[in-house]
């Protein structure tokens, strides 16, 4: 292939430095690059080298007004729904795109496409998988999305108030200041995407209420959006509980990662539970993220491969809630 114009500077863009870049693609893809100029080959099967080659006109592209990270290298092949490509999967659902007064977010790679188009069509979605998959940020996108064309009146975004392994002990402050840490990725989601004053007046006018879990007990949310994130660390008490507040006109969406969970280990995960409960209950959606789906560094994906290997051959055995008399 040939890409043109023939510019030294967007062409060592394009390629990296040592070409990093070059090499980044092969790894993922199973194909070998070389160039000389302008001139490329790939070798390697025909739906990889298809792949490849879209892949490079794209970034070549993009090298005529920006510099090129590995990073966005990396993004670039989330974008491009690479998995889905190999598959070559005709029929796959149009691309879904999130829009809000701050610009238009669009899914990374056919999970985070599925994740979207399940939040969109029914009423309680469930969005598993680990780290940096992108299930509370898209949650957050649909919901302000939903707010500003007005399906909804409010948003409410709730955590469970558990310690990632560590005990804080008291905390000082009002009852917003000692959950606030707690709540703070639902807060920087909202920032991005509605602006800091914006999420300010909506808060003091109560449309958007971020709270922690145990304070939806006893409340029926009519035509709200609610999003429940890092639902591992809830029991299963507290998971029923909050899938029952659901009111008409409402919408509800559940995220975690099951591999996380901060809960002692006398105590089951309400999300692991709802696994086994709900699974085949009609107007539920789930959707399964994997390390191929995490759009953080690079180095991320690798990490969370080896976990999902380990934890394969040593699963976590939950002990037995003690009963007292």
């Amino acid at each position: 292939m040939t890409l043109e114009p023939a510019d030294n500077d967007r062409l060592a863009r394009l390629c990296g430095q040592f070409d990093a870049h070059l090499r980044l693609i092969e790894r993922r893809l199973g194909v070998e690059i070389s160039n000389r100029g302008n001139q490329f080959e790939i070798i390697g099967s025909e739906k990889p080298v298809q792949a490849a080659r879209c892949l490079l006109h794209n970034l070549f592209a993009s090298t005529a007004h920006e510099d090129i990270s590995p990073d966005q290298v990396h993004l670039a092949l989330q974008d491009a729904n690479i998995d889905q490509l190999l598959r070559q999967e005709p029929d796959a659902e149009p691309l879904i795109e999130i829009r809000t007064r701050h610009g238009v977010i669009r899914p990374r790679g056919i999970n985070q496409q599925a994740y979207l188009h399940n939040v969109q069509t029914h009423d309680i979605s469930f969005g598993i998988g680990p780290a940096g998959t992108g299930k509370t940020y898209l949650a957050v996108a649909c919901a302000v999305s939903a707010l500003e064309r007005d399906e909804v009146r409010r948003l409410i975004l709730a955590r469970p108030a558990v310690e990632a392994g560590e005990k804080l002990g008291f905390l000082p402050g009002d009852l917003a200041q000692k959950v606030d840490p707690y709540l703070r990725p639902l807060y920087d989601a909202l920032y991005e995407m509605l602006g800091f004053e914006r999420v300010a007046k909506l808060m003091e006018r109560n449309i958007i209420e971020v709270a922690p879990l145990a304070y939806m007990r006893g409340r029926t949310l009519n035509e709200s959006f609610i999003i429940l994130d890092e639902a591992q660390n809830t029991t299963v008490e507290q998971i029923k509980m909050f899938l029952t507040r659901v009111g008409f006109g409402s919408k509800a969406v559940v995220t975690g990662d099951i591999t996380q969970i901060d809960l002692p280990r006398s105590k089951e995960s309400g999300l692991r539970h709802v696994l086994n409960v709900l699974r085949h209950v009609d107007g539920l959606s789930f959707t399964f993220f994997n390390a191929h789906d995490v759009v953080r560094h690079p180095l991320v994906q690798r990490i969370v491969a080896a976990y999902e290997v380990y934890e394969r051959e040593h699963p976590r055995v939950v002990e037995p809630a003690s009963r007292e008399p």
